[in-house]
């Protein structure tokens, strides 16, 4: 009710009344007072909660827009969607689906003959228009992305009524460690409240579906063995955001526990790539080397290098649909328990952490620029100084293995970068 709060400044009464006024008199003016001012508020709440013109600059409320779904077209859209093309497919939703890793995934559960519906509520986190474009490559390969918020428990109970769908590729979140420092409710909005509603959701569908879930790396925090691993502590949490995902798999243990979900959480690490997210430091460091802008690189306590575990998308890729192919199913049914149910964590890295500074360089090579540096002591905003993921867990449950190098890596990406924003000069921010 924030837009409403300049309602209080409004006097009880428009004006002095004098003192000789029939007492008749008073109670009609008293009357019409009342009156016009429920008219006026009632107008203030159509404005503000009913426009499709008005805007809301909390982010935390910007992804609770009213969507238009529902009807018999649309219907018939999410069927067609989530059709299983294959014998032994899987109907999958996708959450998140215009997102970096979720436009990818999708993309490969299509091109492999599974039913995928993606949902996506667009928000301006970064430039929309990067994941409407992402959208519309999905819409050429069959996939449709339904407008929509994980938080609206009508929605996704509509489309488990149309679609019973047997998994969920789960990777809507607010992603970004840094931002968290800016808008934290938007990580309890989206990272915890969200997750919560999808698994209210799936809990009481028949059948329940089995749960693949974006986790982060982020979650090690201030560990300091190497590389990391599932049986490392992850307690201490360095950012607000690191702290939701970690609340993340606690909730996935309890609805687990408790409603036989099967549930797998994946810890990606630093996830890189064609199309990937504007916020991530390859990404914008690309766009300002182009630009002639200096970019600042961190650095440790007293000179430590900053290093992080690049993994290419196509190796995340094979690591998601890995852990949908041994997904268990659910033993719950109608939200009740029937039975022990699966419940598993991996990283899913590249086991080659590389410094930051090989990183431009790497970049100064392939867009034959050279980048002015500037290097700044790491701050406390959340970013820890390496990250290096043990993936053994995934090697052998999931048959994980990356095989795409920083190099080749950022080679696809400066090529697509280059095509899409036409040697940077879309990219305006």
């Amino acid at each position: 009710m924030k837009q409403m709060s300049h309602l209080d400044d409004i006097p009880s009464t428009p004006g002095k009344f004098k003192p000789y006024f029939h007492r008749t008199r008073w109670q009609s003016s008293l009357a019409k007072l009342a009156f016009w001012s429920l008219v006026f508020v009632g107008l203030i709440f159509i404005f503000f909660y009913r426009s499709p013109l008005s805007s809301n600059p909390d982010p935390t409320r910007r992804s609770l827009r009213t969507y238009s779904w529902g009807g018999p077209a649309w219907e018939k859209r999410v069927r067609s969607s989530a059709r299983v093309r294959t014998r032994h497919g899987f109907s999958v939703l996708v959450t998140g689906a215009a997102g970096f890793v979720g436009t990818h995934v999708s993309a490969a559960l299509k091109r492999r003959g599974d039913g995928v519906l993606g949902l996506d509520n667009f928000n301006d986190y970064y430039d929309p228009s990067l994941k409407r474009a992402r959208q519309a490559l999905l819409e050429r390969s069959g996939v449709f992305v339904v407008e929509g918020d994980i938080n609206d428990a009508a929605l996704l109970k509509k489309l488990f009524e149309v679609v019973p769908f047997t998994h969920v590729m789960h990777l809507a979140a607010q992603a970004g460690v840094r931002y968290a420092m800016e808008n934290p409710s938007s990580y309890v909005h989206s990272n915890i409240a969200g997750l919560v509603n999808l698994l209210e959701v799936c809990k009481s569908a028949n059948p329940q579906p089995a749960i693949v879930w974006a986790s982060s790396s982020s979650v090690y925090g201030l560990n300091t063995k190497v590389p990391f691993s599932e049986k490392h502590r992850t307690d201490q949490p360095a950012s607000l955001y690191a702290a939701t995902k970690k609340a993340g798999e606690e909730i996935a243990h309890t609805y687990n526990h408790i409603y036989g979900l099967s549930l797998t959480g994946l810890r990606f690490f630093t996830v890189y790539g064609p199309w990937g997210r504007p916020d991530m430091a390859y990404f914008f460091f690309t766009r300002d080397m182009l630009k002639g802008k200096t970019i600042s690189i961190f650095e440790g306590v007293n000179h430590g290098t900053v290093a992080r575990d690049f993994t290419y998308i196509d190796d995340i890729v094979k690591g998601c649909l890995g852990a949908l192919d041994t997904a268990e199913k659910s033993t719950g049914s109608g939200g009740k328990k029937r039975g022990a149910a699966q419940l598993r964590v991996f990283n899913l890295g590249n086991t080659s952490p590389v410094p930051v500074t090989d990183l431009v360089s790497i970049l100064e090579r392939l867009l034959k620029v050279k980048a002015k540096r500037n290097i700044m002591k790491l701050p406390r905003n959340g970013d820890v100084q390496f990250t290096h993921a043990n993936i053994s867990s995934a090697q052998r449950e999931l048959g994980y293995k990356p095989t795409t190098d920083l190099q080749t890596g950022l080679k696809k990406f400066a090529r697509w970068y280059l095509g899409y924003y036409n040697g940077g000069k879309k990219a305006s921010s």
